[in-house]
């Protein structure tokens, strides 16, 4: 029953959604490094502390869709463990406070790290900032007006996966910014909104009819995949800026490679004739954008 028990909380905690997630902390990181400017410490609290935010994410996930009735019949991906009743909404409310926590501890001492434990107004907007990721984290599906059920979830995966998860690392690493740091995070944002994407068009059946109003159900599933494909390419098209305004040496276009996942990647979604086709995608996508932000960054520092 314990066993039964666990597999049921490793389900929920979707583990296989780290790798993304991860993205941004290392893309943070290897930009930091390539500057001569890289703190261990940061490093390992940022992967922490984004373990822990993407874990609440899903767990908030898993319990917002079931309250709200996203969770239906028409769902095509794998089943929720509330859906499915392997863990209780009691129980998955008590692990969403208690992952909130470990977050909010992890961030803290993920901005002592970076910047000391006095207060500075560097101090304050970052713990701010972490205030709104954890609250971004849960109020996805859950709460009484769940930003993911009126198109708002692309724009805050890009901000928070994208621009504050790399730019905020890369601070807490160097204590600087550059403009043109915009550029890959830029490109992981728009990546793993690619993906969020991606589930939207798997679910849009059952989101339509519980009235949870992505881009997609808004778009329709046509324009959707043309939607898609622009978040892609526009993010591998920043990613070859940034390295013609730092070139050094042809190696750092090593993660054009990728171009090849992504195209067959999308010929599948151009072709696919139902929602159930797109679901072995959503891991092939989250690898290939993990994969580009890993060429990337080493071709960076090697």
């Amino acid at each position: 029953m314990k066993t039964n028990k666990l597999k049921a909380w490793l389900h929920a905690a979707r583990l296989r959604t780290l790798p993304l997630a991860f993205s941004s902390s290392l893309m943070g990181s290897f930009l930091a490094y390539h500057t001569g400017r890289f703190k261990w410490d940061v490093f390992g609290l940022a992967l922490l502390t984004t373990l822990f935010l993407q874990v609440l994410s899903n767990l908030a996930n898993d319990y917002g869709d079931s309250v709200n009735g996203a969770d239906n019949e028409e769902r095509v991906g794998p089943k929720r463990s509330v859906q499915s009743g392997d863990i209780s909404l009691k129980e998955m409310k008590f692990a969403v406070i208690m992952t909130s926590v470990f977050a909010l501890i992890s961030g803290i001492l993920l901005i002592g790290s970076g910047i000391g434990f006095g207060f500075s107004q560097n101090w304050i907007f970052l713990l701010l900032l972490g205030f709104v990721a954890l609250a971004a984290a849960i109020m996805y599906t859950a709460g009484s007006k769940p930003y993911g059920y009126v198109g708002l979830g692309d724009p805050f995966v890009f901000m928070f996966f994208g621009l504050a998860g790399v730019l905020g690392t890369y601070f807490l690493h160097t204590l600087t910014l550059k403009p043109d740091l915009l550029f890959p995070a830029s490109a992981t944002g728009l990546l793993s909104t690619a993906v969020l994407n991606l589930n939207n068009m798997r679910d849009i059946k059952g989101d339509a009819l519980s009235g949870k109003l992505t881009i997609v159900v808004m778009l329709g599933s046509k324009w959707a995949k043309v939607y898609h494909a622009g978040l892609i390419v526009i993010a591998l098209f920043s990613l070859v800026i940034y390295t013609f305004l730092n070139f050094k040496t042809p190696l750092q276009f090593l993660f054009l490679l990728t171009i090849l996942i992504f195209a067959k990647h999308l010929s599948v979604v151009f072709s696919n004739q139902t929602p159930a086709e797109l679901d072995p995608e959503l891991k092939k996508l989250s690898i290939a954008t993990f994969f580009t932000v890993i060429i990337f960054g080493l071709t960076l520092i090697v």
